[in-house]
Parts: structure tokens; C-alpha cells; sequence
């Protein structure tokens, strides 16, 4: 049995594989917006988080760990 078309064949995998590395990325930066959803976001209520991260920053005097504004003593 010839070996040729298995060669043809393995040939044509190995290119298709190694272009497909070059291609570009699907997401435009200008689309990237639409990922920026509220949705999308970890925390089911945003502003419960933003303020319980102040809370925990303002106690432990531990400021901008977790991007939050605010000084130890709480007056912010």
C-alpha cells in the first residue's frame, strides 16, 4: 500500500493547524463594550459589594486592595 496519501493528508493538517494559531482575535476593541454587561459581572448586586469592600477596607485600614476610595478612619 503507498503511503503517499497519508502523507498528502497529514500534510494538509499539519498547515490547516498551524495557521489556524494566526488568526485574529473575534472580539473587536470596539466590541468589547458589549462584554462589559451587568450581566456579565460576578457580584449579583454591585453596590451592596462596592460598599461592603469599603466597609472592609475602612476596618482594617487596608486601602485600595480591592479599588475602593476611602482612609481607615471611615470619613470618606
Amino acid at each position: 500500500m503507498n503511503g503517499r496519501p497519508f502523507n498528502i493528508t497529514v500534510l494538509i493538517i499539519a498547515c490547516l493547524t498551524v495557521t489556524a494559531c494566526g488568526v485574529e482575535p473575534w472580539v473587536k476593541p470596539y466590541e468589547r463594550a458589549h462584554l462589559a454587561d451587568p450581566i456579565m459581572s460576578g457580584e449579583r448586586h454591585p453596590a451592596a459589594a462596592a460598599y461592603m469592600n469599603h466597609v472592609y477596607q475602612a476596618r482594617e485600614g487596608a486601602r485600595g486592595a480591592e479599588g475602593g476610595g476611602g482612609g481607615g478612619c471611615g470619613c470618606n
